[in-house]
């Protein structure tokens, strides 16, 4: 009886105690749509140390513009490039070819979002 106990015990921490984590879903690109600054950005969610960033991601009509990009001591700005929501995840169009980059929308509010990309770098925005 007391093993059934504990087992029970066990599988009802493993079931509640783990942390569950929903991706948000868009909807729509204009869910997207503003000037939003990238902080920093980290390889995995649980690296201690992130990387500082500059660039400025603006959203608007379907289209991105990134802004300010550094590059051997000089910034740059990419010209715009396509964006739209494909199954709930942030689809943008890379320059000069048919690929592009797939984004998940980790979290969201009016000031703040995480985006993880493809390959699991997740970037964080502030709106400016």
């Amino acid at each position: 009886m007391k093993q059934l106990k504990l087992a029970s015990v066990l599988l009802g921490l493993s079931i509640f105690g783990s942390a569950v984590y929903a991706d948000v879903t868009l909807q729509s690109t204009a869910e997207m749509e503003g000037t939003w600054k990238l902080q920093t950005s980290k390889n995995k969610l649980t690296d201690k140390d992130s990387v500082t960033r500059e660039d400025t991601w603006v959203l608007k009509e379907g289209k991105v513009t990134i802004l300010h990009i550094p590059r051997e001591g000089k910034y740059y700005d990419q010209p715009p490039v396509s964006y739209e929501i494909e199954d709930g995840k942030l689809k943008v169009a890379l320059v000069g070819n048919n690929r592009f980059d797939l984004f998940t929308v980790v979290e969201k509010d009016e000031k703040n979002m995480t985006l993880k990309g493809r390959y699991g770098g997740y970037y964080f925005f502030e709106k400016k």
